[in-house]
């Protein structure tokens, strides 16, 4: 209905319907902005020497902070987020304290992510669980990889 008045009006008047895209460009920036700033970002590396197994239950876990990553191989070698060996259960109980300690500077539950390759004696799993409750994480989210049933 605007553009039949503004065709009645004459021609000079189209010169002035030139759109300013600035505005709108400003928004989309600071929408992108607030997007960036106000979502959380992980970064978990992955080991890739891990297999881990497969569950026909697995769920992916829905609090995504305050994990504590510890990889174990499967010659049940145990080795920490930062690619460093953990070579004994002291050693291992010293990084998840470590970790549990800033996280809880955070303001977050402390949580151990372990992933274990599927070779791996349970033994070695059982050792690593242990530890972290000697450091006092008692919440472990394990690894797999999900199939459908």
């Amino acid at each position: 209905m605007a553009s039949k008045k503004l065709r009645h009006s004459g021609g000079e008047g189209l010169a002035d319907l030139d759109m300013d895209m600035s505005p709108m460009i400003d928004l989309t920036f600071l929408l992108l902005i607030f997007f960036m700033v106000s979502s959380h970002l992980i970064k978990v590396q992955i080991d890739k020497r891990v297999n881990p197994p497969i569950a026909t239950n697995s769920a992916v876990a829905e609090v995504v902070a305050g994990r504590i990553v510890v990889n174990i191989l499967q010659d049940g070698s145990v080795w920490a987020q930062d690619k460093v060996e953990l070579t004994s259960t002291e050693s291992i109980t010293a990084y998840v304290e470590e970790g549990r300690v800033r996280i809880d500077e955070q303001g977050e539950v402390p949580r151990l992510h372990l992933r274990a390759d599927a070779a791996v004696d349970t033994r070695v799993v059982k050792r690593v669980v242990q530890a972290a409750a000697d450091a006092g994480v008692v919440e472990v989210i394990f690894g797999s990889y999900a199939v459908e049933p």
